[in-house]
């Protein structure tokens, strides 16, 4: 009995650790970054055109300062395939004939003194795997910092609601100046330390997830 009560409470123990926390809408970690607002007071000149409308006419519209925001440009594309192979072969056999001395078999109580043995292992071992993910689309994000040399730090997520739950994008990294699109676009394989994560939550999501007992019999508590 001792034994049945121990197991079940390593397999609710086990079901409780891998359920991960739900992620949220309003997560602070991912909240909107704003610009100083500081306002400059401008003294009028009579122009059509003011100093900060003037400025933007010369310069592209490439972000570069905290709170700006840029396009990600999701084109994420993985494929990994594994192999392997393992096979022990041994065979082994050993035989004495019946011994002769003075012309006549040598025996005992009547038995020749003959010896045969053999034996035979083969173990083959075959292991295959192959994945494969991809994942279009694009998200806006913010940049959250700017360091000395001139890299960004770009946070953002997107949540998008259907019928039985929500469906989300998240990206966080760090982006070159340089690498910025004219259209204030970047491509996601050029964000350094990236973070992207695509899941959702609600109905759809639960039903894809794997249950308490069968994680149990799945994970490295199952002895066997």
């Amino acid at each position: 009995m001792i034994k049945y009560i121990a197991l079940a409470s390593v397999v609710l123990l086990v079901g409780c650790s891998s359920t991960p926390q739900k992620p949220i809408a309003d997560d602070p970690f991912y909240a909107p970054v704003y610009p100083d607002t500081t306002v400059t007071q401008m003294a009028p000149t009579g122009s059509l055109y003011l100093d900060s409308q003037a400025s933007s006419l010369y310069t592209d519209i490439r972000a570069r300062r905290i709170g700006d925001i840029i396009t990600v440009l999701l084109k994420e594309s993985t494929q990994a395939s594994k192999s392997a192979n393992n096979e022990i072969k041994k065979d082994t056999d050993l035989s004495i004939d019946p011994i002769y001395a003075g012309g006549k078999n040598i025996s005992i109580s009547g038995v020749p003194l003959d010896l045969g043995y053999a034996d035979s292992m083969n173990t083959k071992r075959e292991s295959d795997a192959d994945q494969s993910n991809s994942l279009n689309g694009s998200i806006s994000a913010n940049v959250i910092q700017v360091l000395s040399n001139g890299n960004l730090v770009i946070r953002g997520e997107k949540w998008i609601s259907i019928n039985n739950g929500d469906e989300f994008i998240r990206v966080t990294g760090m982006i070159r100046s340089q690498d910025i699109n004219p259209d204030n676009t970047i491509d996601s394989n050029r964000v350094a330390n990236a973070r992207i994560q695509y899941s959702g939550t609600g109905t759809f999501a639960d039903v894809q997830k794997v249950g308490w007992l069968s994680s149990f019999f799945m994970s490295d508590w199952w002895p066997f």
